[in-house]
């Protein structure tokens, strides 16, 4: 994989993130004068804006609330909202500052009924800056990390099956990109560094959806370095959990070539 280098990829980022933070824009109304719950009344303002996708307004009003609020019971929701927020905005400036107000909800309220959901989008933010399959994998690396946490702290959670469903596509994302490198070391005809790989893959991730083309790779490898025995099992095993793949009808054919020998 490829290692970032401090100067060319993370100065630029720390500076438009230092911008974002600064720069206010245009402030929100000021809370009419009167009102007996201002904090209610921003939130309320706050969760407009979000539904209408006007994310630096709803930031605002929420961020009015941490910030000036302590004791309000709805500064843990707000702080939340402004995390909310940046990810609704999108961007890798905004996402690292998303990673931010999640990590400091979660030791700020530790106790808190909704603290699952900082866990859950705290990978979020990880999540929504993964790269294809070829490219380097940290943040999907810590993306499956942290939706591991959240399964070990909170296995009752609520969220619990929409947070497997993005660490599915996390996880499988990792086995993609260890898969293309066996692949890669196939075509190159260095079968045993393929076949260490494809193995990885297997013992790391044994529900990824894309095992049925790593078990026959796996196999074809085995079979170009004299290990017919070895093979097999694979071509078996691809035929016997799959009733649809690519490499059914070829996997079937070894199978009976082999079983002939």
């Amino acid at each position: 994989m490829t290692e970032y280098t401090f100067p060319a990829r993370w100065c630029g980022l720390l500076a438009a993130i230092a911008i974002l933070a600064a720069c206010g824009g245009n402030k929100p109304p000021a809370v009419p004068a009167g009102n007996a719950r201002p904090d209610q009344y921003l939130f309320q303002r706050g969760d407009d804006a979000m539904k209408r996708s006007r994310w630096l307004d709803a930031r605002q009003y929420y961020q009015q609330i941490v910030d000036n609020y302590p004791q309000s019971p709805l500064r843990p929701d707000a702080k939340l909202g402004v995390g909310d927020s940046y990810l609704g905005e999108g961007g890798e400036a905004n996402l690292v500052l998303a990673e931010n107000e999640f990590k400091e909800f979660i030791t700020f309220y530790p106790t808190s009924a909704r603290v699952d959901y900082a866990q859950y989008k705290l990978a979020m933010s990880h999540f929504m800056r993964m790269r294809a399959p070829e490219r380097d994998q940290t943040e999907t690396v810590a993306a499956v990390r942290e939706f591991e946490v959240f399964f070990d702290r909170y296995p009752n959670s609520t969220l619990t099956m929409e947070v497997r469903a993005k660490w599915r596509e996390a996880r499988s994302r990792l086995s993609e990109a260890s898969y293309k490198v066996g692949l890669y070391y196939f075509r190159a005809r260095w079968y045993p560094g393929a076949i260490d790989r494809f193995k990885e893959v297997l013992k790391a991730d044994p529900g990824y959806p894309g095992r049925d083309a790593v078990y026959y790779y796996l196999a074809e490898s085995l079979l170009k370095t004299d290990k017919k025995p070895e093979a097999v099992p694979y071509y078996d095993r691809l035929v016997k959990e799959f009733d649809r793949s690519d490499y059914l009808v070829d996997a079937r054919r070894k199978l009976e070539t082999l079983a002939a020998q």
